[in-house]
């Protein structure tokens, strides 16, 4: 079994149908920033995309919307289940929001999606990661 390593190819979502089926079979969490929705995948890694419109600003603020989004999940991929495919959908006022309150948004939602655990706590506490 190969490692994989964060944000390559099998990483990443970047279908439009993967990204209607997470929205469509998942469930979903959400933020006055960020709306986490996440379904199984039945892979031995979790996968992940991020949806920022054209609401947010011009092509440089919704890259660096998506560069700050990755980098939190980056940080938080450790702690994340294995098998869930899960999508960031940026809303409006993301781009004015600290990188320090982003990152505490993201790790709530995770959180409360069950598919990160709280530090010093091991996965496998718990029966099923994922929606309740």
């Amino acid at each position: 079994m190969s490692l994989v390593t964060f944000m390559d190819r099998p990483s990443r979502l970047r279908e439009n149908t993967d990204f209607q089926r997470v929205r469509r079979e998942g469930r979903s969490w959400a933020s006055p920033w960020v709306v986490l929705s996440a379904a199984p995948n039945g892979l031995d890694h979790s996968r992940y995309g991020f949806a920022v419109g054209k609401r947010i600003g011009k092509a440089v603020v919704r890259n660096r919307v998506k560069r700050r989004l990755r980098e939190i999940v980056r940080q938080h991929r450790a702690s994340v289940a294995p098998g869930w495919d899960v999508v960031m959908i940026a809303r409006d006022p993301l781009e004015t929001v600290t990188f320090e309150q982003l990152d505490q948004t993201i790790a709530h939602l995770l959180k409360r999606a069950n598919l990160i655990h709280a530090p010093g706590e091991s996965g496998r506490e718990k029966s099923r990661p994922g929606p309740n």
